[in-house]
């Protein structure tokens, strides 16, 4: 093999190793080979619902401003529900403080760091036992059915957590501040 053979053979090898991965990755979008079918999220994304803001509620607090919320509906009492929640709450570590919970309805006292608040009208959207994820802004963003596992809550909630970290600041803002609207009832 000559000199200049052997040069066009390493000036292809070297073509190649760049445009390899490219037609590679062609071929998978094209013909949909090996591209993962597995969804991230348990929950089902509610982009169809309201605000916080506008759910018929009375008005309830959550810790802090900046906190995602875990709002679950109690027609009745549903302290294994709530104490459920409450386990997936302190699961998070020392992500914890960015998560508040909101019971709404049901009877007796909430359990150490839940609000309360009670329906104040009908949502068409609403269902007993539901439990939803809303955005620190108050905008739902997925929804869970009663037999969900606590444990595919929790794993959402870390990726959310993870994939929006906190401000730096956000830490020493001990204000609490108010959600949802209507009248206060207590």
């Amino acid at each position: 093999m000559t000199h200049a053979a052997c040069q066009r053979l390493k000036l292809l090898a070297f073509f190649a190793i760049f445009a390899l991965p490219v037609a590679v990755a062609w071929g998978m979008v094209e013909w949909r080979i090996g591209i993962p079918e597995e969804r991230t999220a348990h929950g089902e994304l509610q982009l169809s619902l309201p605000p916080l803001s506008q759910w018929p509620l009375t008005s309830a607090k959550k810790q802090g401003e900046s906190d995602w919320l875990l709002a679950f509906d109690c027609p009745e009492a549903c302290d294994d529900n709530a104490d459920r929640w409450w386990r997936l709450h302190r699961a998070l570590g020392r992500e914890a403080d960015r998560v508040s919970r909101l019971r709404i309805g049901g009877g007796g006292e909430p359990l150490p760091g839940a609000a309360v608040a009670r329906w104040t009208g009908e949502a068409g959207w609403r269902s007993p036992h539901r439990l939803w994820l809303l955005d620190p802004e108050g905008r739902p963003v997925l929804g869970y059915a009663p037999d969900v596992a606590t444990a595919d809550v929790l794993d959402d909630l870390r990726r959310l957590l993870r994939m929006n970290p906190e401000p730096p600041m956000a830490r020493f803002d001990q204000s609490s501040s108010v959600v949802g609207g209507g009248a206060d009832d207590e």
